[in-house]
């Protein structure tokens, strides 16, 4: 009798407890549901699968007793598919409207609203105060922003060209032509290291087109030095001016408050339609998402309403679970560290660049990426400069770019001349690096040490004896790295 009394006792205390528990976690569900803002500290996981289960049995695919007479129910052969994408199934959208309600699937579309709402949440804690909206849309930058270009054709039936600022990306330059409009180029001007907006070319520009056959300028803030942000707010007058759609490539900026800062400026003295920021960039999520965000609630709404079909809720899915873990102060922690390693990036790349006999550009309008001059390699051996990335490759050093002079590249019948370098001929070859979100100070002090030495073997001059150096090092490398990891 005395231990079925006590078994009795802790059962009661346990039902308690996880009665006590639930209740914990359903108000941190209505508070999210209610408020529909990121939670200031991160959910452990254990949450997050309680929250995302909590949603899943909301869809019918989920339902006891189903029966699915459709073409579309929701049916996944794999058990490993369904716990992957936690039973979520049905994705996000009708087929009239990417951010429209599905009746069978109330636990999927309510994923959809609390994303772009804890997304939008984030924009603003960013520095864009006055974003009115925004959603998550499962294509990377290039297509969103295609996306943005073949909404304003229905505004703008008659116009054919968009005029932009010289950045030598395909993604972003693509875009445009698959969108079928006619790029109107405009070189950048050079301002010390900086390439610089040309805002006078592209005022002229916009008279001798005129204005009603232009459809947007389409600008540009995160960017590879010396390549810096273009001048948004000069823009943005030029464009309420004479009143022509602006849209803006972000796709890294949202990490930067001072790209934020000039989306923010950009639409207080003038006229910016949507901004898109890559999901992956800022997220550290998996590549295939982007977010479309702007000022004028109709508009944003607008382009939802352009994307045929239903969409993958993946992309939703992915920066919902980081954000809850994350946390509102989890994310600006990360925004400081990235900024803080900025810094620490630019002060050691300059010391080595003197050791060197080179020189770190001058880019201070670039808030993410620097670049390091390889005049010596350039004006020894062309070949070499090319030769350096490969040698960087070899150590697993990814993200850097090294750009030679001279570059010619044909894009969809469009020839860059210095391409990489965002002009026809900038003054020396150069190196890049960023300092991106995530970055930890052992990946600077692990670049810096593999540069050192290709740049030593590099200088010297032959190439074949430079790459057996750097081949042969590779794996006695890896090891003093992880010594320095540990």
């Amino acid at each position: 009798r005395p231990r079925r009394a006590a078994v009795a006792v802790l059962r009661a205390l346990r039902a308690a407890f996880v009665g006590d528990l639930l209740r914990i976690y359903k108000l941190s569900f209505y508070i999210l549901y209610m408020k529909g803002k990121c939670p200031e500290d991160g959910w452990d996981e254990s949450t997050i699968e309680l929250f995302l289960h909590e949603l899943a049995i909301m869809d019918s695919n989920n339902f006891l007793g189903n029966c699915g007479v459709g073409e579309r129910e929701g049916r996944v052969a794999s058990g490993l598919v369904a716990r992957r994408h936690y039973r979520l199934i049905h994705g996000i959208g009708r087929s009239g409207d990417i951010s429209a309600v599905q009746p069978k699937a109330a636990g999927s579309s309510l994923l959809n609203k609390l994303t772009n709402s804890v997304v939008l949440d984030i924009i603003k804690q960013a520095g864009v105060r006055t974003v009115t909206s925004c959603f998550v849309v499962p294509m990377a930058t290039g297509m969103s922003l295609t996306l943005c270009f073949l909404t304003l054709r229905h505004k703008r039936p008659k116009a054919k060209y968009i005029i932009w600022p010289r950045i030598d990306q395909k993604s972003c330059f693509k875009s445009m032509i698959t969108a079928g409009f006619e790029p109107v180029v405009i070189e950048n001007v050079l301002e010390g290291d900086e390439l610089r907006t040309d805002i006078e070319a592209v005022e002229a520009k916009v008279k001798t087109l005129g204005a009603e056959n232009i459809l947007c300028v389409h600008s540009t803030t995160s960017c590879f030095a010396p390549r810096v942000p273009d001048r948004l707010e000069e823009l943005a007058i030029i464009c309420a001016n004479y009143d022509i759609p602006h849209i803006v490539n972000n796709a890294y900026g949202v990490q930067s408050s001072k790209c934020m800062h000039l989306i923010q400026q950009g639409a207080r003295v003038g006229r910016i339609d949507a901004f898109v920021q890559s999901l992956d960039k800022n997220f550290m999520v998996p590549v295939g998402g982007a977010i479309i965000a702007g000022f004028n609630e109709s508009f944003i709404q607008e382009i939802s309403k352009m994307y045929p079909g239903r969409a993958s809720a993946s992309p939703s899915l992915d920066v919902l679970i980081t954000l809850l873990s994350l946390g509102a102060s989890g994310y600006k922690q990360l925004l400081k560290e990235r900024k803080e390693m900025f810094s620490y990036l630019s002060s050691e790349l300059k010391k080595l660049a003197d050791i060197h006999n080179e020189r770190l550009l001058d880019t201070p309008h670039n808030p993410i990426s620097l670049a390091m001059s390889l005049k010596n390699l350039d004006e020894n051996n062309d070949a070499a400069v090319t030769q350096l990335g490969s040698m960087l490759f070899t150590r697993q050093v990814s993200g850097a770019r090294v750009v030679p002079r001279g570059s010619v590249q044909t894009v969809n019948n469009y020839t860059f001349k210095g391409f990489m370098s965002h002009a026809n001929d900038y003054s020396c070859a150069y190196l890049n690096a960023a300092s991106a979100i995530g970055i930890k100070k052992q990946d600077v002090d692990i670049f810096l040490k593999r540069l050192d030495k290709c740049l030593k073997a590099s200088r010297k001059g032959k190439e074949k004896s430079a790459n057996e150096i750097c081949t042969s090092n590779t794996g006695t490398e890896q090891l003093e790295d992880q010594k320095v990891q540990t």
